[in-house]
């Protein structure tokens, strides 16, 4: 008995030896994190001479073209190698279909033109195509009334908007299309324009899981979203699992590159779950909500802002995030050097 007692403390003790310093954790630490897994999300604003900080995300600036390419560089020396763009245009600009979304000078496409000739193909310059920023209503695609009278999002007549949003994109200088208005069919569609006018090498990030989520609260801030009502109709009821690999299943299908779980870390089990069924990339999106939260606590001195940074950005890669997008990709990336 005495000899068993000996050799299960031998036992019980291993994991603690593994634990005992620094470098015995890094060792043999199962997930790591690097600076080229995080992709940063950035916003440029028309109708601005100087950065503008978004008041619920403490941080964060609405850019001008200057501070969007300095923003970029500081991301880049840290280690990030891809940036997400989102336009914000003045109100006067929106109008039902979106349209600024797929003009030449619209303010997205002056943003990615602008990243992509600083850094050719150093930084990877990834577009948002969703035509929620440029819509006066704020929804993700045209509006109109269905047998009932009742205002719903058509689903068919947005395709070809995101196909035109998409190839001005791809003119811009876009390395990746990233379309996030969980639109049925949006991927083959794009894919089929992209090809169609000889963009190939364009890759996709799909949102293949976005739900219908409060946490994106602060984004719509910083987008000036004149978005009356929710978007339930079209994204994802919190309350589905399987309907995630349904959606992610399909995206592949058509053609996506990558795929996407928005928001990471209310959804981890979800991003486990397509992250076990996708043979392709996957990236999780640590949304505003997700950011504002861990800021506002570190502000007010509840939690250490930088270790739990650190901590919510390696539960996300564990759970199975081959990228991650997230607002403290810069400041995670120096840590990470």
């Amino acid at each position: 008995m005495s000899e068993f007692n000996d050799y299960s403390q031998h036992l019980i003790r291993r994991p603690r030896r593994l634990r005992s310093n620094p470098a015995m954790r890094e060792l043999v630490a199962e997930t790591s994190l690097r600076p080229a897994d995080l992709i940063l999300p950035m916003f440029i604003a028309d109708g601005i001479t100087e950065p503008r900080e978004i008041t619920s995300m403490p941080g964060v600036f609405n850019h001008t073209k200057d501070s969007l390419l300095k923003a970029a560089h500081e991301a880049l020396d840290a280690g990030v190698r891809c940036v997400d763009l989102f336009g914000v245009p003045v109100d006067a600009d929106k109008d039902a279909t979106g349209s600024q979304a797929w003009a030449e000078d619209g303010i997205l496409n002056v943003g990615l033109t602008a990243l992509r000739e600083e850094f050719g193909d150093d930084l990877m310059v990834m577009a948002d195509t969703c035509l929620d920023e440029f819509t006066d209503h704020g929804h993700c695609g045209v509006v109109s009334l269905d047998r009932y009278g009742n205002a719903v999002v058509d689903n068919d007549a947005t395709l070809p908007l995101y196909q035109q949003m998409a190839v001005a994109q791809a003119k811009a200088g876009a390395h990746i299309i990233s379309p996030s208005g969980m639109m049925d069919g949006q991927i083959a569609a794009i894919r089929g324009a992209l090809d169609a006018e000889g963009f190939e090498d364009v890759a996709i990030m799909a949102y293949s899981a976005k739900y219908a989520s409060s946490f994106f609260g602060p984004f719509r801030e910083a987008v000036g979203s004149s978005l009356e009502g929710d978007r339930r109709t079209y994204q994802q009821d919190p309350a589905n699992l399987r309907e995630s690999l349904l959606e992610v299943e399909l995206d592949i299908a058509e053609g996506a590159d990558f795929v996407m779980v928005k928001p990471a870390l209310p959804y981890l089990d979800v991003l486990t779950r397509v992250a076990e069924a996708s043979p392709v990339p996957v990236a999780a999106y640590q949304v505003s909500g997700e950011y504002a939260m861990i800021q506002a606590a570190g502000l007010n001195g509840w939690i250490d802002t930088e270790a739990v940074m650190m901590e919510s950005l390696i539960s996300i890669k564990r759970a199975g995030a081959n990228q991650i997008l997230t607002y403290f990709a810069t400041e995670a990336a120096r840590k990470l050097r």
